[in-house]
């Protein structure tokens, strides 16, 4: 050998030293592997590590192959036999750890809500007894919860909490289901007798007012005669009548106001009306247009329905009752409400008709739409409140009286004078009231103002205006 140099160590691959610093670097350990068909043949199930040699490259026979491994860690063997243990120990108490905390849990809702049930009524006992059995189940739970952080730790930890079986865990928790849907039917049913009360106590109060609503429709009814003796009396009708007399004097003093206003002509007007008329003083045709309102309304007042139904016969007083109900209805009312709630009631549509009677629409558009540029324009009668509701309440009064005179049995009658009849102070009465009787001079009647009335063998006298009688004063 000598003369020879010596044999030199053949240089390791510089992966192979990668390689060793990286098995410095973490602690592992170096398997050394070497390619030999034989083995690989008789060591089948070592080919996940011939896998990690898998590539497209050659492979080198006899090359040495250097396979890094982290270290495991100590008595690993140990570790997985106390893996498998806690694996086994907790698939043991695991169903029966879940089917006691779900009792647990249903038991707790149970006691809570006996627990809100028993503050209404509040009864201190139940209170108590339900506030201990919320207690006890909460520590339940808590004690469920520490045992289960316990046993993760430490497999072998007893606690000496009973668990018991799955099926005990499943029928308490049943129970505590039922105890709760107990509970809520128990507030159920007490809701539905206090229902079952209130509707008792409603049906006595109900049975109460219609016993007085008959009591006291009796008692109308009874009354009814008695109203009829102290309403159905000339007194009281002239009282009525004189309302109604008063209501129109104010009306056709409105009318005139805007006539005037809209330079209207009034002796002309006067004329058109009653023509030929010597007046006996400046002013006095003003009964002209007193006349024209006053007859207008009063037009139909011997019909039962006051002219609003045509070919309506006359009334032959066998609905006296019932137009003292009409009575005692209407003048309970305010027309003007009466009006604006009920538009189709047969008041409104007397309304109408006798305003389209009295104001035609040339007349209408005259009066409303000439006034002064100062004054607002009008586009029909309801748009000036002092015109409506003068013309409301005049209507509304002699609505009164029409009703009330067919309350009569028998009816009252109307009648009014013809032009140029002897002036009859039976029947006849001066709206002036200056006529002084010259003797045995007779005069004549211009035209009638006021109808007249006879109720029975009582005459209300009618207001007429004498043609060319003498005024004094």
């Amino acid at each position: 050998m000598d003369g020879y140099p010596a044999p030199t160590t053949p240089k390791t691959p510089q992966i192979s030293e990668m390689f060793q610093k990286f098995a410095l670097a973490f602690k592992t350990k170096t398997f050394e592997f070497f390619a030999d068909d034989d083995d690989n043949n008789k060591n089948p199930s070592d080919s996940d590590g011939f896998s990690l040699l898998d590539s497209n490259e050659d492979f080198i026979t006899d090359q040495k192959v250097v396979v890094i491994k982290p270290d495991p860690p100590p008595n690993s063997s140990s570790s997985i036999n106390n893996s498998f243990q806690m694996r086994t120990i907790d698939t043991q108490i695991a169903d029966s750890l879940i089917s006691s905390v779900f009792a647990a849990v249903s038991s707790v809702e149970a006691s809570y809500l006996q627990l809100q049930t028993s503050h209404v009524p509040f009864v201190e006992e139940s209170v108590k007894a339900a506030d201990r059995a919320l207690v006890s189940h909460l520590r339940r739970l808590s004690d469920l919860k520490y045992f289960y952080r316990e046993i993760r730790k430490n497999p072998n930890f007893e606690a000496g909490l009973s668990l018991g079986s799955c099926l005990e865990a499943q029928v308490q928790e049943n129970q505590s289901k039922l105890r709760a849907l107990e509970t809520v039917s128990n507030r159920l049913q007490e809701e539905i007798d206090e229902k079952d009360n209130d509707v008792s106590s409603l049906r006595k109060k109900l049975a109460e007012i219609q016993w007085a609503n008959t009591k006291l429709s009796k008692k109308l009814s009874g009354n009814l005669n008695s109203a009829c003796d102290v309403l159905l009396t000339v007194r009281v009708f002239y009282a009525v009548l004189h309302d109604a007399c008063r209501a129109t004097h104010k009306f056709s003093k409105i009318l005139i106001g805007l006539m005037r206003k809209a330079g209207w002509d009034l002796h002309l007007v006067a004329d058109s009306v009653y023509p030929d008329i010597d007046y006996a003083k400046e002013g006095h045709n003003r009964f002209a247009f007193l006349s024209y309102v006053c007859l207008g309304m009063f037009r139909g007042f011997d019909l039962e329905g006051f002219g609003l139904n045509e070919n309506e016969p006359l009334c032959n007083g066998n609905n006296a009752t019932c137009s003292l109900k009409q009575l005692l209805e209407h003048v309970s009312s305010n027309p003007m409400e009466l009006l604006s709630r009920n538009q189709n009631c047969e008041y409104s549509r007397f309304c109408e008709k006798k305003y389209q009677d009295l104001i035609h629409p040339t007349m209408e558009s005259s009066i409303f739409s000439n006034l002064d540029q100062n004054e607002v324009v009008l586009s029909s009668w309801r748009s000036l409140s002092i015109f409506y509701e003068s013309f409301v309440n005049m209507a509304s009064s002699i609505w009164t009286l029409h009703k009330l005179a067919f309350s009569f049995d028998p009816v009252v009658e109307i009648f009014q004078v013809e032009r140029g009849v002897d002036f009859s102070i039976i029947y006849m009465e001066d709206v002036t009231k200056r006529y002084n009787l010259p003797g045995e001079t007779r005069v004549k009647v211009g035209f009638t103002v006021v109808p007249g009335f006879k109720i029975g063998r009582t005459v209300i006298q009618s207001q007429v205006y004498l043609s060319g009688s003498k005024c004094t004063g």
